[in-house]
Formats: C-alpha cells, structure tokens, sequence
C-alpha cells in the first residue's frame, strides 16, 4: 500500500480502537548491515544502512499515567503504567516500548501516557532490526508528548539500554544507531567505539535486495549472547600480552596470529572471523565509490564464508539461500544479513537485473525448502523522526 492508503488505515483502526483520531504520527526504518556482523558489541566497524521498510506509530497524548498499545501486525493489546513499568510476558513485543520508557524514566525525563497504534512493514525476526525500529519510533513519541528532546546518539544508546537490559538481548548499538542516525541515499560507515559515522555513496548501478528466507529467529537467550561472551573470553586471553587492548577492535591480525594457537580452538575462530570481518568493512568502504566489483565480490563472499565456518551463525535455510543468489541473474554477490542463524540474506544487484534475479531467488529457494521467500529490493531512508504529511 502507499503512504496515503497506510495512513487512512491506520487512522481508521485508531479510531476504532482508541475513540478518537490520532494527532501524532512518528516513524522509524529498519536496517540492514552490508558489511560486520557482530562488529558492533566488538567495539568495531560495520558499513550499514537503513532500508525503507519502516514502523510508524500513530498516538494521541493521554491524561493519565497510562500507555495503551496496539499493533496492527500482531494481536494483543498492552498497557503500561509508567508509575510501575514491569514485563509483559502476554504481548512480549510491548517490552520494547517499555524497555525504553524504563530507561528515559530512569534518566530523569518526564514521561507522559498516550495511546499508540503500531504498524511496520518491517519483517518480523528477520534480522532487519524491527525491534531497534519500535525502540526508536516510541523515543520519539515519549519526547513529543512529554516534551522533551534527545540527539540521536542519545536516543540509540537508551534504546540499546532498553534492550540489553530490561529485554535481555546484550545487543551491541548497531540497530538502533541505525534506525536512529540512518541517511536517505547512502550506507553509513559507523565507528562503533566512538559513535560517529561516515557517509559512503553506492553506484547507481547497483541495487541492494533482501532475500528473507522466513526463517525465524528469536536473540533472547540464544547462542548471540554465547557469541559476545567468546569474543569477551578472547580479549581477556590476548590483554596477557598487549595489556593495552580493551576489545577485539584494537587487535591486529598479526597480533592475534602469534597467538591464536595458544588460545582455546573454539575462542581463536571467532576471534578471526570478527578482526577480519572488521577490516572487511574498511576495504569496503574504499570499494564502494569505485564501484569495484570485483572486490565487493570478494569481501562479500569471505564474509559469509567466515560466518559460517568460524563464527557459527549459520542456517540450513541460509545455505539455501545463498545458493540461490549465487545462481540468479545480474548478481555481483551475497551475504548474511543482521546476527545470522536464519532470517534475511541481504545482495548487491545489477539495477537493470533485479526483476530477472528475484524470480529466479524465488523459484531455487523454493525448490530446495518449500518456502516461498521474500524478495524485495530496498534504499536507504532517513532515520527516526516526525511523519508530516501536509
């Protein structure tokens, strides 16, 4: 549906639902990293770039101490009372929203309640940061009712807060950087350490697709944490010899090859896969204003390669997945998309072949799973703000 058609349906299930129409309409997009998986909580780089599948939240200021949620994607209905902010294990994705009005409370904003409508376009557990996208569109609700403001920055790391530490997913702040700070038009080279972030322009030639395998993917308790606790067991191990490293960003490949056999085996893999994913995001960064193919190619197939072989983030529908790429039309390469373990394949596409290459994707992976995917091209929007539409 288009903007015009959203809005009206949104309004009118608004209306239904809460007895009146809304009066502020926010938005927030998903994303999609490029380049650096699990980078971020390594204190690394990773060439992202938001996409334009969003979620929107049409809300009206409420009187009382109250949150009242709704989705228009999944049923249930939440309520939060900001007084006394607690889980809700009956409509689990309202802990994202209460996650963060937890956090703003607990930095000392003045929270007000409102009644919100929620609806994305984003694909649920699909690696493509829907979760981040909520965190970041309720920000900005909680800052327009209660009329207060944070810089972007700000607004990512008390959305990254909300998720490590009231949702439970020790995520690093890839996301809601993203979603927050996320540039119409270019992928965005992001420092994860410092929190900056440069532009990178891609040809026009080319044209990002994700291919979503429908595999689902849950983060909570899964094997990401398992993930980060390696990486940190690697860090400890080589301080022993360059006390001045603080994470696995500091450490160069020839540092951590003199090493790597001391280290326990299982340790040593991932901690190769995250120093080279790293550097890979630097060379990409160089290869994208060049448009050079053939490096993109190369960078994007050791990334998946290492992700599978040394970090374990792998999936049979991955696999399938990336099969099916690799044998479509106008494709210059393919790569996993957001922590693995399923979800989304993210491809770089000739622009005149994305029809030819979709239909294709379609039909090999459908062959080999019997799940019909999800393939749609995307481009970079803006990050998290107000919807005008006057």
């Amino acid at each position: 549906m288009n903007i015009d058609e959203r809005k009206t349906l949104i309004s009118k299930q608004f209306q239904q639902a809460f007895g009146a129409l809304p009066e502020l309409w926010v938005r927030a997009p998903g994303r999609v990293d490029l380049m650096g998986s699990h980078t971020d909580y390594n204190m690394g780089y990773v060439m992202t770039m938001t996409v334009n599948q969003d979620t929107w939240i049409a809300a009206r200021h409420r009187p009382d101490r109250q949150v009242c949620l709704r989705s228009l994607n999944i049923d249930g209905q939440s309520c939060i009372d900001l007084d006394n902010i607690s889980h809700d294990k009956d409509v689990p994705w309202s802990n994202y929203v209460r996650g963060v009005a937890k956090v703003l409370q607990e930095k000392g904003y003045a929270l007000q309640g409102f009644d919100g409508l929620i609806h994305s376009t984003i694909p649920f557990g699909s690696g493509l940061s829907s979760s981040a996208a909520l965190e970041m569109a309720s920000a900005i609700v909680f800052q327009q009712v209660g009329g207060f403001r944070l810089d972007p920055v700000q607004m990512a790391l008390h959305g990254q807060e909300a998720e490590n530490k009231f949702v439970g997913v020790s995520t690093g702040i890839l996301d809601q950087y993203s979603s927050a700070m996320g540039k119409e038009g270019c992928a965005l080279k992001l420092d994860c350490r410092y929190l900056v972030s440069e532009n990178v322009q891609i040809s026009s030639e080319l044209q990002v697709v994700i291919c979503d395998t429908r595999a689902e993917r849950n983060l909570v308790g899964s094997e990401y944490d398992d993930r980060r606790k390696q990486c940190e067991r690697g860090v400890r191990f080589l301080q022993q010899f360059y006390p001045e490293i603080s994470a696995l960003r500091d450490v160069s490949l020839d540092q951590f090859s003199a090493h790597a056999g001391e280290m326990p085996e299982l340790v040593a893999r991932r901690c190769r896969f995250i120093i080279e994913e790293n550097q890979r995001v630097l060379d990409l960064a160089e290869a994208f204003p060049r448009n050079d193919l053939a490096t993109i190619e190369k960078l994007f197939s050791a990334s998946y390669a290492g992700a599978r072989d040394l970090f374990e983030i792998g999936a049979p529908s991955m696999e399938a997945m990336i099969s099916a790429i690799l044998n479509s039309p106008g494709i210059v390469s393919g790569r996993q998309a957001g922590a693995g373990f399923g979800g989304c394949m993210v491809s770089l596409v000739k622009a005149d072949q994305v029809e030819a290459f979709s239909q294709q994707v379609h039909k090999l992976y459908q062959e080999k799973t019997g799940i019909a995917p999800r393939i749609f091209s995307t481009s970079a929007s803006a990050g998290a703000g107000l919807l005008n539409f006057g």
